[in-house]
């Protein structure tokens, strides 16, 4: 194999991670590096195609907004960890801890007694001129004085070496979860170095955080309920919070999963509310609560802040937070820290200016060129701009702005970040990239721990000198070594679980989640159903040799809503497939699908997840200019088996728990409203009496293959009406899925004291009543054939209508808590 570093180009003025200024490996990378000399291209190839196929089974995805390859997008991870030698880590989480600690007394006093701004330590325009000041939030004292839970910092290297912060992270610091999850994948791409180079565990960090949440929240006769707040699907980290909460044991919830009643705060569930002790919110701060802080949110807890101030609930972190996190804070905090305990910073921050100062604000201006202009506050809605790649009128049109708004301003040095090693699969060798890396401290009973390792973020090109993974950046895996074996820590906290305590459901199901996975049995059936009428009419058009069973198939597309009804027909079935100004095209269907997948994502399996990732690529690969019939079909026939493995995963790959039983019955409603509805509209149609017609009828219901073994003859409609209406051991027949609805209801609403339903029962009997008989008696004639077809026909429409009744009770009485039903049980 040739040298991995035949085309690895030194940067004069750079410093390099893996080489020190003469070209030689450093020290604590020469195991990593030896490891990969030895592989040989082939080898390396496969690891990366581990990563690859480790993201995709785990779902890991990164939201970027306006993204091509989706609100989906893959996380990025880079074959090789970053490395930090065990003496290197030691000053680095001291500093961290040091910083943690000053920033959690800052917020302190800002929120108390602000001696900070009285002695002229901090401007006070700096302060209250921050949108994440909350003046409401102003003397609220947090159990333990602990305002910062989580934080966060940034941090770059410069050419000598020393590591400088460029940011702190102090409101709902994002990241952690997607390093936990970088370690999993990449220890496996490299176990035994892993093992050998004796690098640091992560579990300490997490558990700590779930004893500092359990300590510091509100006691009650049981144990805290801590819940991970998410703004929801749409943020760009939301994969971090799912695993987060999975990882955390926490219930992933939204605002509206939330209530407040009498300044205490309740998860809404199936089983009524339940108290909620302690919040780990990802949520910005002002977006919290509408009530006190930002009245347009939607997406917070009305009355959370009141519920914080009585002491009724914990936050972390505390709301009001964020307002340290303005880059004006960094120039003031050395002179803040000896202030407050006497001690020089540990960890320097790269040279920041507030311009709101007159001589800091003439200094800028001077040395504009040199400098990167950022806004002081978030409310700003400018982006940060290189003076250097300014021209003569830019700089002194952003000057003219300087100086009319001074204080909204900082001026920042530029950094020079330092460049650590990528694998380059295209030529099989190692190329630098300049590196940022964002650590983690909690607090604990005696201070903060530092996370050992942190997210390493990796710039996208090789001339790039931003690291974002907005802009494409890809990340790493943070290895610190260690002098010893690290200990065997347990991921979570350990408690005794005897008898008593045992637990056969979930007593913290949102009823948000319940209804989403009530929808997402329901779009599972509904695409099914779409999806088997669209590929027989795909498949008569294609052959061409039966126009009649065609119509009769347009027909009952046209009465389900389901193929439009104008247009050539070519144009009308490529809009039933994918059709996006079609709102029940099989595509708007499927996205549907994967909608209410994603909000009950934490509910179901890896291999359950994979299956849906699948079916949404397979879609994706169907959107070109002029698709292909052929193609189409195929896709018809793999989508048919993709959804039936959806049903198998729901049969064999869930707990038989609420949100279980609420997914069944969605799908149970959609299939008997669907067989219904269809078949009421075939037998008002020619295709009853017609012998093709009644073949594609059991091919709708699944049922072909039982009527040829059963029969063996053609089909004919008694014995196709009785396998499809009244045969009580096919699935696909009305009678059994109008039976297994009526017993599911009856023993939903004995679980839940709900009022019985009485239609479905009466529907039941004068279904099991109709004798097929009347429709081969001699006696009669073909007027009054058609007349007991109608007749059947109106009571199976009267099913379906009284199955879409069913789904808007369900959802009235569990899922919007209006009743009196839904809002029985206040578990405190």
């Amino acid at each position: 194999m040739p040298d991995l570093l035949d085309r690895y180009p030194l940067t004069a003025g750079t410093y390099h991670e893996l080489l020190d200024g003469s070209g030689a490996v450093r020290a604590h990378w020469r195991r990593l590096f030896d490891q990969l000399q030895r592989s040989s291209p082939a080898q390396l190839v496969q690891r990366q195609a581990l990563l690859a196929r480790q993201i995709q089974e785990n779902g890991v995805t990164y939201n970027v907004y306006a993204d091509p390859k989706g609100a989906d997008r893959p996380w990025e991870l880079d074959l090789l960890p970053h490395v930090i030698a065990a003496d290197e880590w030691q000053q680095l989480s001291a500093g961290i801890a040091q910083r943690a600690r000053l920033l959690n007394a800052v917020l302190a006093d800002l929120y108390g007694p602000q001696r900070l701004i009285s002695e002229g330590l901090l401007p006070a325009e700096l302060v209250f001129g921050h949108n994440n000041f909350l003046w409401p939030c102003q003397g609220i004292a947090p159990p333990e004085s602990a305002f910062l839970h989580l934080y966060a910092v940034d941090l770059a290297r410069t050419p000598d070496g020393r590591w400088w912060v460029t940011a702190d992270r102090t409101q709902a610091p994002s990241g952690a979860g997607y390093a936990l999850e970088n370690r999993t994948i990449v220890s496996r791409a490299f176990p035994d170095l892993y093992r050998d180079l004796k690098v640091q565990h992560l579990a300490g960090f997490f558990r700590t955080l779930q004893e500092t949440l359990a300590r510091q929240a509100p006691q009650g006769d049981d144990a805290p309920l801590v819940v991970l707040l998410t703004p929801g699907r749409f943020n760009e980290s939301y994969f971090e919070h799912l695993y987060l909460a999975r990882q955390l044991g926490y219930p992933l919830v939204e605002g509206g999963d939330l209530t407040v009643r009498n300044a205490t705060v309740y998860l809404k569930t199936l089983s009524g509310l339940r108290r909620v002790h302690a919040i780990m919110r990802r949520l910005d701060d002002d977006f919290c609560d509408p009530l006190e802080l930002r009245t347009d949110s939607a997406l917070g807890v009305p009355g959370l802040l009141e519920a914080v101030r009585q002491g009724r609930v914990l936050v972390a972190n505390a709301l009001g937070s964020g307002v340290l996190e303005s880059p004006g804070l960094l120039g003031f905090l050395p002179k803040i820290n000896q202030f407050l305990f006497g001690e020089e910073l540990i960890l320097p921050s790269i040279a920041t200016w507030w311009c709101g100062e007159a001589p800091v604000l003439a200094q800028a201006l001077e040395k504009l060129p040199e400098l990167l202009i950022k806004p002081a506050f978030p409310s700003q809605s400018f982006a940060p701009v290189f003076g250097r790649d300014l021209n003569e009128s830019q700089r002194l049109e952003l000057a003219q702005r300087m100086q009319a708004r001074p204080y909204a301003y900082v001026a920042q040095e530029l950094a020079q970040l330092s460049q650590a090693p990528v694998w380059q699969a295209e030529d099989g060798h190692l190329q630098p990239r300049a590196i940022g890396m964002r650590m983690y401290a909690v607090a604990s009973h005696d201070g903060y721990r530092v996370l050992p390792g942190g997210l390493t973020r990796v710039a996208a090109d090789a001339d790039a000198e931003v690291v974002s993974m907005q802009r494409g950046g890809a990340s790493k895996d943070t290895w610190v070594l260690s002098d010893r074996a690290p200990s065997g820590e347990q991921w979570k906290a350990q408690r005794n679980v005897g008898v008593h305590d045992l637990v056969r459901r979930d007593p913290y199901l949102p009823s948000r989640v319940v209804e989403n996975l009530f929808w997402f049995g329901r779009y599972c059936e509904r695409c099914d159903d779409s999806a088997r009428l669209l590929r027989i009419m795909l498949t008569r058009y294609v052959d061409g040799d039966d126009p009649q069973a065609l119509q009769a198939a347009v027909d009952l597309g046209e009465r389900l809503a389901l193929l439009p009804d104008e247009g050539e027909l070519p144009e009308r079935l490529l809009a039933a497939l994918l059709g996006e100004d079609w709102s029940f095209s099989l595509r708007s269907n499927l996205q549907r699908l994967q909608w209410a997948a994603s909000q009950v994502r934490g509910k179901l399996s890896r291999e359950n997840w994979q299956a849906l990732v699948e079916l949404q690529r397979e879609a994706l690969e169907l959107e070109v200019d002029e698709p292909d019939f052929g193609e189409l079909l195929d896709f018809l026939n793999r989508l048919v088996m993709s959804l039936a493995a959806l049903s198998g995963f729901a049969l064999d790959d869930m707990t038989r728990d609420e949100g279980w039983r609420f997914l069944m019955i969605g799908r149970r409603i959609e299939r008997l409203q669907f067989l219904s509805s269809s078949l009421a509209a075939f037998l008002r149609g020619a295709g009853a009496f017609d012998q093709a017609g009644l073949e594609w009828l059991l091919e709708l219901g699944n049922s072909s293959i039982t009527y040829r073994s059963r029969y063996l003859a053609v089909a004919q409609l008694i014995p196709v009406l009785d396998l499809l209406l009244l045969d009580e051991q096919n699935p696909h027949a009305v009678l059994f899925q109008l039976k297994l609805v009526t017993r599911t209801l009856k023993r939903l609403n004995d679980d839940f004291a709900a009022p019985r339903e009485t239609a479905l029962p009466q529907l039941v009997e004068r279904l099991s009543r109709f004798d097929l008989g009347c429709l081969e008696n001699p006696l009669f004639g073909k007027s009054s054939v058609r007349a007991a077809l109608d007749g059947l026909a109106d009571l199976l429409q009267e099913i379906a209508e009284a199955s879409g009744q069913v789904s808007d009770r369900l959802a009235l009485r569990h899922f919007a808590h209006v009743d009196d039903v839904s809002q029985r049980t206040v578990s405190v």
